[in-house]
């Protein structure tokens, strides 16, 4: 047992994040790049709706875990 908590607790600690606020980072990406996903298959079938929705909240993502991402020189 002690080795399943260790398997969630590992990637979590190591970006200086608890279980639960990991769980609320990745929910924070995970929701926006699903609402992507909807906007460009619903795109795909009507094309004159949701012309960059799927674009931009990409652009946004990107923008939170790349370009400004703040990170501990710890980890």
């Amino acid at each position: 047992m002690s080795k399943l908590l260790e398997l969630f607790k590992e990637h979590p600690t190591s970006v200086g994040e608890s279980y639960l606020q990991h769980m609320a980072a990745s929910f924070s990406f995970g929701v926006p790049m699903l609402m992507a996903s909807f906007a460009a298959l619903i795109h795909g079938i009507f094309p004159f709706l949701f012309l960059k929705t799927g674009s931009t909240i990409i652009a946004r993502l990107y923008d939170r875990m790349v370009v400004n991402r703040a990170r501990s020189t710890t980890h």
